[in-house]
């Protein structure tokens, strides 16, 4: 047993497996110690995040590279073996490729990144992290109106962006166009409903304008795209029942709900300071009787039938 037990220490094979499982712990020591000592030197979260995962991608290089070089004498042997096998691994694997495949697109081609507002797989919500295999989603939506959490963490596998369009909410035109209507009844002073509507815009909405117009000749400057009105506009139309005010503006993609309720609020006031000069239009029904018919037979003239 003696002999057994010092022959098994004094296999190479075995002194190499050694070798690696120390060094796979110290490099993951290593890295641990790294990343718990950035929360210290780094006040940023985005850079922090960005410099944790560099240092986590390091470790995987170092730790790859010294495995490669403790086995180097016995990779030439091994060439065909791991070839048969990397085929049969490549082909079980597919979907997992496919993500590491999509992570390496999601870095080097500017999909999206930490912080940002997507729809991905058919999920919508803020990105808050980016692994080699999948990418984790802070939900928005679904039961909830609005663009709100929902408190679900939603993981969604990184090969979707080869397979669905990836829509980013917040990437280089951090800003949304949204609309509110405002239907106003037939007989109230539409002119005024218009200045109304105008004043309150500009002053909602000021604080925008810079913002919204440097961030649009940025991408005029970037995509070959056209300069668009970004300034608010308020279009009318008469329909069969109201005359409908459509207000169109530009607004940061995390206050769309917030604006929308902003500029509500506002539009009531002034209508109530109005004196009854714009009135809101709605939608009435009538529900008219039916006509009543009087049904009678003769009892005489059904016993002579």
């Amino acid at each position: 047993m003696h002999e057994i037990l010092k022959k098994w220490l004094y296999d190479p094979i075995v002194g190499k497996l050694i070798a690696v499982i120390i060094t796979v712990i110290v490099v993951l020591l290593l890295v641990r110690l790294l990343r718990n000592s950035l929360n210290r030197y780094i006040k940023d979260i985005n850079t922090r995040y960005r410099v944790r995962k560099i240092v986590s991608i390091i470790g995987y290089i170092v730790t790859a590279i010294i495995i490669a070089t403790i086995f180097s004498d016995r990779l030439g042997s091994l060439t065909v073996v791991f070839g048969v096998a990397g085929a049969g691994i490549a082909f079980a694997l597919q979907e997992v490729i496919a993500s590491i495949a999509g992570w390496a697109a999601i870095s080097a081609g500017g999909f999206y990144s930490p912080g940002d507002r997507i729809q991905l797989g058919g999920i919508k919500g803020d990105v808050i992290d980016i692994s080699i295999l999948r990418t984790t989603l802070m939900e928005i939506g679904e039961w909830v109106a609005g663009d709100l959490y929902t408190g679900r963490i939603v993981k969604v596998a990184n090969s979707f962006v080869f397979k669905e369009p990836v829509f980013n909410y917040s990437g280089d035109f951090p800003f949304l166009w949204d609309e509110i209507t405002l239907p106003v009844k037939y007989g109230s002073d539409w002119m005024l409903a218009r200045q109304m509507l105008r004043r309150i815009v500009d002053e909602v909405l000021v604080s925008y304008a810079e913002q919204v117009k440097e961030s649009w000749l940025t991408m005029v400057r970037k995509y070959r795209i056209e300069e668009a009105n970004v300034e608010p506009m308020i279009t009318l139309r008469a329909t069969d029942n109201w005359i409908e005010f459509v207000v169109r503006y530009v607004v940061d993609y995390r206050k769309r709900r917030w604006m929308k309720d902003h500029l509500f609020t506002r539009i009531l006031e002034e209508i109530d300071k109005s004196n009854n000069q714009i009135r809101l239009a709605s939608a009435t029904f009538e529900i008219v009787p039916g006509s009543t018919v009087d049904v009678s037979l003769s009892s005489d003239r059904h016993r002579g039938d």
